[in-house]
């Protein structure tokens, strides 16, 4: 696994908030080349020894005594039912005396619509465990609005194509204005992810974002946890 922070940045400071777990090769390879190796004969699998191995991999680098989440992607095809399915990280979230409040696990908003009733029975049954859940890539698609109609996830992650250039982009600003504002009504958090400039940065703080995302702050640290001392860098305020 590579770990990349998701920071929170308001006025009272800086802090990591969570980490999400983003899966490699054993050498460090890219994603696709472990997804390009999945099928139906392996997903199940796959998705049950990723969340564990997320698990087991962030607590042996010490995530456990930062006080920030463990974000962890899960394939909801890959669940034939949720609590049988939950067993694995569970215990394994026990074994290394991580609490199950402190897990949080994403999705695409691209997945949410291929099956919604089995989707929403999922997120139904982690809410009721315990574990905090996430719609990633919000606003990629167009399935968004209508999951959100029916089940309000703890956070929502902008989609990075959404916000790319939002400095330059009065369209851009004016949509997430209102992402944005819709979210807090539905006391659902948001996360801007995927950002690389310090003009996305502190357009989206001044739109009321406060937990960010991307290469701009921390690249995904390979069998690591980027720290705010270390590998993380936090672009200054704008003074005028």
């Amino acid at each position: 696994m590579a770990f990349q922070p998701i920071l929170s940045l308001d006025g009272a400071g800086s802090a990591i908030f969570a980490y999400e777990a983003l899966v490699r090769g054993a050498q460090g390879e890219p994603a696709g080349s472990v997804f390009s190796q999945i099928g139906p004969h392996n997903r199940y699998a796959f998705d049950q020894r990723c969340r564990v191995r997320a698990i087991e991999q962030a607590a042996t680098l010490g995530l456990g005594g930062t006080g920030a989440l463990l974000s962890i992607n899960f394939m909801p095809n890959a669940v034939y039912e949720p609590r049988a399915c939950i067993h694995a990280s569970l215990e394994a979230a026990r074994r290394v005396g991580l609490p199950r409040e402190r897990l949080l696990f994403e999705f695409t908003e691209g997945e949410a619509m291929e099956d919604p009733a089995h989707l929403l029975n999922i997120l139904s049954t982690y809410r009721a465990i315990g574990f905090r859940t996430a719609i990633d890539d919000f606003g990629s698609g167009h399935s968004g609005l209508n999951l959100l109609a029916m089940f309000q996830p703890d956070i929502v992650k902008l989609d990075m194509g959404l916000l790319r250039g939002v400095d330059r982009d009065a369209a851009r600003r004016t949509i997430l204005r209102h992402l944005i504002a819709m979210c807090r009504d539905l006391s659902i958090l948001v996360v801007a992810e995927g950002v690389e400039t310090e003009g996305e940065y502190l357009t989206l703080r001044d739109l009321g974002v406060t937990l960010f995302q991307g290469y701009l702050f921390a690249r995904p640290a390979f069998n690591a946890l980027a720290t705010l001392g270390g590998e993380v860098v936090v672009p200054a305020p704008r003074t005028s």
